[in-house]
This record gives structure tokens, sequence and C-alpha cells, in this order.
């Protein structure tokens, strides 16, 4: 009987090590820094006999602790996740400061040799830290993180993306490496903490740490498992730009593939907790009882309030910045997507190499930080600076570097800092004969590559903020380059030079303009930001699609878009299907199912009653692989092929058939039976859905991939269009969409020129 259940063939990673393989059973990406196996999430209720009878025995107070209990979790998620954001930042700020500090006073006391082996001796070991403890520890902790949250949103698992031990390497992980001085960010990284705390708590903890609450229970499936994720994102980066408003929107324009009212308030709940954790935190270092961290760091202060006062003349300039902007952005994810193509020939090698060239890295960035410094002039103190100046002990504006008395590094002040404090001194106002332009041409070009090289290292590494670092000191050298000829001064030209690099590299409109005007304080920004960023996707989404779409394609995650390829629409369904197809009868022998559970890696079976059941075959539901195996654990056999009664389905509880947690699931070798077990009978009606999604094989590929998306399964039946035949012609998974798998079974369906142009152009979707 010809069909497709290949569920597990979803996609081979579009690595050039890879693109040799063929599509088989077999279903791995690269998740974090190491290649396993991934498999589809079921959105989809069942609705079965037992489903039904437990629902009928749910209680008005158990209903009402279902709800509650969703309320609490997302307000434990803004707790937790604001709580982890300022520890983050804590210690950034007092490793990286304590560093900065030691290394100054040496260079103050002419000690320049000892003080940059302080300084690269400290980064190296910082690095050498961070990638050990991710490469042995956790691989999954490498990277963002943000890629594999949002194939996870989409309907893809994979093993210890959100698994204590992924949790607790990505936290110290970023903070090693970002104090280590590497052009990375903690934006990313802090999403994927977030998700890690949501789908803890909503799996009850973890069983291999005996860390386990009995009473979340309700949450052990899929469904409310991808809302709480989508919480725990959002109050990622609400933590990280103590933007709530922000974290909602980037939830939903960038992460989440589907979404509900419902949703939507119960995120705002965990941004605003957020929100006023933090706020309540700032108080207390405010007072000066959190050592260095004072008002350093992107959550602590507010980079710009000044009134901005703008004209007509203004606009073309703003125009022309996004213009470039979208040009850098998709130059810029061109070279990430190479660089990261060349850093997996290096990692094939082994983790040593992986290490090794962590350490590289680290050395190379050390170097450039410390030596390019020296080639600046040093500017003497301006007269009415509202600072100390030089700037001695601490961060600023005015780095004293080796510059003498009364003098200061401006290149200092931008490259030898940390990210948040170089992003405060080129948004700053009142700065526009502070920094001049070799200087912030160097720095632009240094964070511009610099950042390409570091973010594929075997560390947890962010993308925001070194694309926020690059675009600032763009934008200000364009505001520096136009200098008089307009009435925006050169802090809101750094801004709106954010904007459109952000644009031109992630591709996010609203939720950046919304991030960045929360970071700024100032809402008259708002037009000019609006174009500037609508202006740069535009352009950028001329030659290449937004960063995280190209590290998940790179990293092999079976992503199904919100829109069908042109060529879909001129295959039907039946023309994608492959065989065998598996499927069981609804009282099938105990043998049978074991031996077809061994020598397949399918996750869902067809249900099909025939005679004596019923006159022709019939559809009677779909089973899924891992309901099969609880109920060959639990034993409910029978000795002769006759229906099961209700005392069975008492044998059961409900959460029995809930979804595990992170962790290795139930395997069928597991699973052991006596020879007399094997012969007996399993009546598999009442555990079957009796009603799963099907479509005709006459459906166009297209009309199909849309119902599957947008609906969240994981096997759409396709049935015959005449009764004449079998009631299964097969199964649809998420691998049959893939362009990989169906260009492979239709070679004429070549990409036409229309097909490039809407690739290279999302916006026409």
């Amino acid at each position: 009987m010809p069909n497709s259940t290949t569920e597990d063939s979803v996609a081979v990673p579009l690595l050039p090590s890879l693109r040799r393989a063929t599509n088989s059973t077999s279903q791995v990406a690269i998740v974090g820094a190491n290649i396993c196996p991934i498999e589809s999430l079921d959105y989809e209720i069942a609705e079965n006999d037992f489903f039904k009878q437990d629902w009928r025995g749910r209680s008005k107070v158990e209903i009402f602790q279902y709800v509650f209990m969703k309320w609490l979790l997302c307000f434990c998620i803004g707790i937790i996740v604001s709580l982890i954001g300022f520890a983050n930042n804590l210690a950034v700020e007092n490793l990286a400061g304590v560093k900065f500090v030691v290394t100054s006073n040496m260079m103050i006391a002419g000690r320049f040799g000892m003080g940059f082996v302080v300084f690269s001796v400290t980064n190296l070991v910082l690095t050498l830290f961070a990638s050990v403890i991710t490469a042995f520890v956790a691989p999954a902790a490498a990277g963002s993180g943000i890629p594999e949250v949002k194939a996870y949103l989409n309907g893809v698992d994979a093993p210890e993306i959100f698994s204590l031990r992924t949790l607790v390497v990505k936290i110290i992980g970023n903070i090693s490496a970002v104090s280590a001085s590497l052009l990375i960010g903690k934006a990313g990284p802090m999403v994927h903490t977030g998700a890690c705390v949501a789908s803890i708590l909503g799996q009850g903890g973890s069983k291999r740490y005996r860390l386990t609450w009995r009473w979340l229970r309700f949450f052990k499936n899929d469904r409310d498992r991808r809302d709480l994720v989508t919480c725990g994102s959002a109050a990622g980066i609400a933590a990280s730009f103590r933007a709530p408003v922000g974290g909602v929107l980037f939830a939903l324009e960038e992460m989440s593939s589907w979404w509900r009212s419902a949703l939507l308030w119960r995120i705002f709940f965990s941004t605003a907790v957020v929100a006023i954790v933090l706020r309540a935190l700032i108080d207390v270092c405010l007072s000066g009882k959190c050592g260095l961290f004072g008002k350093g760091g992107l959550i602590m202060f507010d980079v710009y309030s000044e009134n901005a006062s703008y004209h007509l003349g203004d606009v073309l300039p703003v125009l022309l910045l996004g213009v470039v902007g979208g040009i850098l952005g998709s130059l810029y994810n061109f070279l990430l997507d190479k660089v990261l193509r060349a850093y997996n020939f290096i990692y094939e090698k082994g983790v040593t190499w992986k290490i090794l060239l962590a350490c590289a890295i680290s050395i190379f960035t050390s170097c450039l930080l410390f030596g390019l410094p020296f080639l600046a002039s040093c500017q003497p103190c301006p007269a009415d600076a509202l600072e100390e100046c030089p700037t001695i002990g601490r961060s600023g504006k005015f780095k004293k570097y080796q510059c003498p008395p009364g003098h200061y590094n401006d290149l200092a002040s931008l490259i030898f800092n940390t990210n948040d404090d170089a992003i405060k001194n080129l948004f700053s106002k009142n700065t526009d004969f502070e920094f001049h332009y070799f200087s912030v041409l160097v720095f632009f070009v240094t964070c511009f590559f610099l950042s390409i090289f570091s973010y594929g290292i075997v560390a947890p590494a962010g993308l925001f903020v070194p694309v926020i670092v690059t675009g600032a000191s763009y934008g200000r050298f364009v505001g520096m380059l136009l200098g008089s000829n307009s009435n925006l001064n050169h802090g809101l030209f750094a801004v709106l030079g954010a904007a459109s690099f952000l644009g031109g590299t992630m591709r996010m409109t609203v939720s950046t303009c919304v991030i960045l005007l929360e970071l700024t304080n100032n809402l008259l920004l708002l037009p000019m930001m609006m174009v500037v960023l609508l202006i740069s996707k535009t352009v950028a989404d001329g030659f290449n699609a937004n960063i995280y779409n190209l590290i998940m394609k790179l990293k092999g995650f079976p992503y199904l878009y919100s829109h069908a390829e042109p060529y879909m629409r001129q295959l039907l369904v039946g023309d994608v299907v492959t065989g065998p197809l598996q499927f069981f009868n609804g009282i099938e022998k105990v043998e049978t199912i074991v031996h077809v559970l061994k020598t397949t890696n399918h996750n869902g079976f067809p249900v099909v009653d025939g005679p004596p059941l019923a006159a022709a075959p019939v559809l009677c539901g779909l089973i899924l692989r891992a309901h099969i195996l609880t109920l060959l654990k639990k034993r409910v056999f029978m000795s002769s092929p006759v229906a099961c009664d209700s005392n069975t389905l008492a044998q059961f509880k409900a959460e029995e058939f809930a979804k595990k947690g992170s962790g290795r699931g139930d395997r069928i070798e597991d699973v052991e039976l006596s020879e007399e077990e094997l012969n007996m009978y399993l009546d598999l009606h009442p555990f079957s859905n009796a009603s799963p999604y099907t479509v005709v094989e006459t459906m166009s590929l297209a009309k199909a991939l849309i119902l599957f998306r947008e609906v969240g399964i994981r096997h759409l039946l396709v049935i015959p269009k005449t009764s004449n035949r079998p009631p299964v012609v097969g199964i649809l998974t998420r691998h049959d969409f893939m362009p990989e798998h169906v260009l492979g079974l239709h070679p004429s369906q070549s990409r036409s020129r229309w097909k490039r142009l809407r690739i290279q152009l999302p916006f026409l979707s």
C-alpha cells in the first residue's frame, strides 16, 4: 500500500559536509554545537474514548486549578527570568569591570606589556572556560539559542535544548564569554534561558536531578509547553533590554508560529513582572550596593532622553541611512553564513578543534582591542564635560589609556569597554565633538567583522547586541559626515543606524522599533525609526533571508514558513507521499505491533478496521507510538481478538499518556514481553485519535501545507478520492513539505525565476 509515513526523515542539515546525504529515516540537525536527532511536536488533541472519559471526570476545582496554574507559571517565569537577567548583567559588569580597571591601572603606571598580558590571559581563560563547559557539558547551549527556540515553536523538538544542564551552562557560559570581551551579546542567550526556565517549569521540573513537582502535571503536553516557552522567550528579551512591550512583540513577530489572544495576555503579564522586578533591583544598585555595576548594562539606563527635533530636510539622510543599512545588513548575513559553514568543516575534526578555534578568536580579539586604540591620537578633555575627564577606574566616555593628563583616547572609550558601555557612549547626547572620524570608522569595521567571527564559537553567544553596536557606530559615522547639514545630532544618528542595521540583518520591524524606543525613552523618534526600519528591511529582503532563518537552514531545522512556494501549487499531495504505509488493525496481535515498532521509526500509525468488525476496510483513527508503548508497558492484553471493556480504561491515568520531558522517552527495546504475551491481542480503539485531520489525495500540496502549519499537526492522513481503494493512501509529515524532499521527487519542478524572486523578496508573500 503506497505512501509516506517517514516522519523521521524531516531534513538533512544544509551544511556543505552533509549535502551528499539523502533523505532517510533519520532526522538530524545541528543543535547548539552538535548534530542531534530531532522530531516533530504534536499540538493536536487526541479525541478518543479515554480522552473523553478523562475530561468528563474533571471537577470544577481541577479546571480552576489548571487555569490558575497557567497564570502562576507565567508569574514564576517573569520572576525567575528577571533575576537571571539581573544576575547576568551584574556578573558581566563586575568581571569585565575588574579586568578593565586592573589593566588600566597598569597602563597608567606605564606597564603596557604587563597590561596586555593580564588583559589577554584573562580573556583567554574566560573564553576557555566557556567553551569547555559548553563542548563537554551541554553542547546544546552553544550559540544564541534563538534558532532552536524558534524551530521548537514551529513544531521541531530536539534533545537537551531545554534541559536543566543546558540552562545552567547557558547562563554561566554566556557570562564568561561576554566578560572575555568577545563581541557577542546576552540577548539571544537570555531568550534561550527564558525558554529553558518555562519548559522546565511546564514539565514539572527535572526527573534526572530529582526536582519534580506533581502539581504541574496539567502541562505535560506540547500545546501548553509551547505557550510557556513563548512566554519565556518574550521574558528573555524583556529582561535583556528592560523592554516589556518589545518582548511581547518580539515573541509575536519573530518567534511564534501560532498566536492566540489568551496567549497575548499571559505573555504581557510575564514581561510586566520582569519590568517591575528589574525596576526594584535597579533601585538597589543605584545605592551603590552592586560593586562596579551601577548605571552600566543595557537594562540599567535610559540612553537618550532629550527631545528630538527634526525637519523635512532630515528625511533624505534617514532614507539613505536605511538603504545603506539594508545593504550592510544583507552583506553581514551573507558573510556570517559563509563563516559558519567554514567553521563546520573545522568542527568535524573534533571537540579539541572547537575549543582551539574559540581560543584563537579570543587571542585575536584581545590583540585588536588592546592594540587599535594606540592608532588614535589623544584628544584634550572638553571644558564642558559632564563627567570626570579622563575616566580612571570606571566606565565612561573619556578613557585615559596611554594619553597624558588632561587628555583622553576616544577610540579606547569605545573599543576598550563593555558592549553595553560602548552603546551608551554612541547613543549619548551632546557628544558631537567627542568622537572623531577615524575612531568611529575603525570601531565600525572592527565590530562588523569581529562579531561575525565570534558568533560561531562553541560558547553561548548572541547577535542582538553586536548588531546594535555595529549599527550605532555606522549611524554615528554617517551623522559625522553630514555634520551641520542635518538637524539631528550624532547620538540620534547612532540610534537610527542601530535600527537600520537591525532591520537589515534580523528583518524585524515592529518589535525592533518598540525595543529601541523603550531603550532610548524617546517617542519622538518613532516616525524616523519606522521609516528607516521599513526601508532597510525592504532593501535587505532583495538579497537574502533574515539571519535567524539562514542559521536555521544551515543547522538543518525543517522550518515551515507561512507561505507555500509557487511550485507546490502545481503538485498534489498524492505526488509526494512515499511508501510503504504501516498501519494497525483496530484489534491487533501484540507480536505484530512489536515487530512494526522495532522495524520502523514512524511515530504515528493509522488504525483500520476490516472484516469481521466492518464490511469493508474503514479508517478508525490514528495512534501514536508513545501511546502504544504505554499500552505495552501496562500489558492490557486480551487472549482473544475482542473489544476491551470499561474496566480496561479504568486502569489508566491521564498522566501516563502525558508528554515526557526533555529526557529520553520510552523505547520499544525497553519493553520485555514473554512468548505468551506476544500471542495475545491489544484493542487500540479506545486510545486512537478518532478524528485525525485528513485530506483528499487530489488536494494541492500548497493548500495542505497551510493546513498542516496553521493547525500545528504532526501527521496528516491522505485518503483516496474513490471508495474502491484502501481507506488510507498515506501520511503527510513535516518532511514531505520540505523543498529538498519535494524537488528530489520531482526534479522537473525546477526553481523558476519567479520562485527565486519569491525567496529573495519575502514581502511579496
